[in-house]
């Protein structure tokens, strides 16, 4: 028996194929959406497909159980508790999935979603009724435990969820060996927990020891503290699991789909009638010229996070990328169920310079401009987009706080009547911020970006203000 776990580190997200090498079966658990590396592997091992199994409706991303039924005919399994517009056979409490000599129980673990399963498995070949390893999808992460305060626990409450994981956790996953080992369906990075651990794999033992959430404690103060402190959930989160449920188009018809190449008058005549402009170059790039109204989100970062957060989800986008990534950038919107996309411009923002007075351009300043223009007779306003805990660390006096994924509900909280200065820590999401604020409240004039951010201004020795602890 084989485990090989596949680490989606945009999404921070981890699945997982399991080969029987003498009957050679395997199954795929929490696939991503894109799924050509678990056939290519499969091939290569001389295996076949014949389970995809899901933990429960993941919210951060769509999963690729429908396009590996579609490539290699095998069976989906969910929770028994678990309701999808498709075909699925339900697992139940104990019930396994035989791949030879090597075992998959169903060990029902509700907490994190109702229909949350965790999959222990069994090398019987070398361990006869000793469980090897548990996959806990979001239930059991290394470090912390799955979030039960979502909105995709639709008709739940977090204190119902949070009650059932609490027994998830004690009654049915810390009952498991202590050298039983841990993968989990995310790491650090994922906002379905808030301490999650940058290691791929764990014990239970050292969980039992270590993870702040296992530690002796009341079903009371379990909740409270499972609940509180927890990061914003993005946008699509939603959408996302409600997506999961359903049947729909698989990534290859998509992507044939969106890949069409748009020229500049049609990007216009569609975004005039409510097509959004997502620009994925880099920051640099945007702010020497990009199409007006159009928001950035870098593909070099978090692209699907943000741009999950920022879009409007019931709007189509077309896509202004470099040459040549235009493949890569409607992928990364798709693994997080965004397939309305209308097309790409063709020849990127080159093609701008076709129509006359089409192309507007972001102010960029380094540490010393700002410092410099701080201390000026008319100082610029400065608005600071990181999250709490980057803000408590130290931020420049003077500075509004808000952060990027509350940005849009809270636009009008943005100062005005000087021009505005964007900060993050590295100058990634102020560009997000920057070009939000320029569409969404145009009567703000100019909006600037502090290029390196916090990083670059922290670097140069420029002084911070720390709140005082509470």
């Amino acid at each position: 028996m084989q485990i090989k776990q596949y680490y989606l580190g945009c999404l921070a997200h981890a699945s997982y194929l399991i080969h029987d090498e003498a009957s050679r079966t395997a199954a795929v658990i929490d696939p991503q959406r894109d799924v050509d590396q678990y056939l290519a592997d499969a091939e290569a091992l001389g295996v076949r497909i014949q389970h995809v199994i899901l933990t429960h409706f993941h919210a951060d991303f769509v999963a690729g159980h429908l396009e590996l039924q579609r490539a290699t005919g095998a069976t989906i399994h969910l929770g028994a508790a678990a309701k999808a517009d498709y075909a699925f056979k339900p697992l139940r409490d104990g019930e396994e999935l035989r791949l030879g000599q090597t075992r998959l129980v169903c060990m029902e673990t509700p907490g994190h979603t109702p229909e949350g399963i965790s999959i222990v498995v069994h090398d019987d070949a070398r361990e006869p009724g000793v469980p090897h390893a548990v996959l806990t999808g979001d239930t059991l992460f290394i470090g912390d435990v799955g979030r039960p305060d979502l909105l995709a626990s639709i008709g739940v409450t977090a204190d119902e969820l949070a009650s059932m994981l609490y027994h998830s956790l004690h009654e049915k996953l810390m009952k498991l060996p202590d050298a039983t080992l841990v993968y989990p369906a995310h790491g650090a990075g994922s906002a379905c927990g808030k301490n999650l651990s940058t290691e791929r794999v764990s014990t239970i033992g050292a969980q039992r020891r270590t993870n702040y959430a296992l530690q002796p404690m009341s079903e009371a103060e379990f909740r409270a503290l499972v609940t509180e402190g927890q990061p914003e959930a993005p946008r699509y989160f939603l959408h996302d699991a409600i997506l999961n449920r359903k049947q729909r188009d698989v990534l290859d018809d998509t992507l044939k789909r969106e890949l069409r190449p748009l020229t500049i008058g049609e990007v216009y005549e569609w975004s005039e009638n409510g097509a959004q402009l997502l620009d994925t170059r880099s920051q640099d790039e945007f702010a020497a010229g990009h199409l007006a109204g159009s928001i950035n989100v870098p593909l070099d970062g978090k692209y699907a996070n943000w741009a999950g957060s920022v879009l409007d989800l019931t709007r189509p986008v077309i896509l202004v990328s470099a040459p040549g990534t235009e493949h890569e950038a409607a992928l990364r919107l798709g693994r997080i169920g965004i397939d309305d996309v209308l097309g790409f411009l063709t020849g990127g923002i080159a093609a701008a310079g076709t129509v006359g007075g089409s192309v507007s351009r972001t102010e960029r300043i380094r540490p010393d401009e700002l410092e410099s223009r701080l201390a000026g007779i008319h100082p610029p306003n400065v608005l600071d987009v990181r999250t709490c805990s980057e803000w408590a660390e130290g931020h420049i006096e003077g500075a509004w706080h808000v952060q990027l994924a509350q940005l849009e509900r809270r636009i009008a909280e943005v100062p005005a009547g000087a021009p505005l200065v964007v900060v993050c820590r590295s100058g990634y999401r102020s560009s997000i911020a920057a070009s939000m604020l320029r569409r969404l409240r145009p009567e703000l004039g100019e909006v600037i970006d502090l290029a390196g951010g916090m990083d670059a201004w922290n670097a140069a020795g420029k002084a911070i203000l720390v709140p005082a602890a509470q």
